[in-house]
């Protein structure tokens, strides 16, 4: 099975930790989670990352920017807006992006 490795990137540390416990009670998925947006760009730079989760209280123009870096970035690297709706919306959107690791 591929591991998925998740960074989420959030302003509220109670709800990331939260959807850090949600995305690792599936098997192979992986989770790092931050709050300063500064070091993001250099994170998923620097690091293998499959799924960027951007959770609430993100400012827009950061989102932008995040999403434009993505798309342009040699690996291929997904974006979800996640703003809530419980672990079944979550792997609804994983499952939309990575079909094939569907059960």
């Amino acid at each position: 099975m591929k591991t998925l490795n998740f960074l989420v990137i959030g302003k509220n540390q109670e709800i990331l930790e939260t959807l850090k416990r949600i995305i690792e009670n599936n098997e192979g998925w992986k989770a790092e989670i931050r709050s300063d947006e500064t070091v993001c760009l250099d994170y998923i730079k620097e690091n293998e990352v499959d799924i960027v989760l951007l959770s609430s209280g993100l400012d827009e123009k950061f989102e932008n920017e995040i999403k434009v870096f993505c798309s342009t970035l040699d690996k291929d690297v997904k974006v979800i807006d996640h703003y809530g709706g419980g672990s079944g919306l979550l792997k609804n959107e994983v499952y939309t992006l990575f079909p094939n690791l569907q059960p």
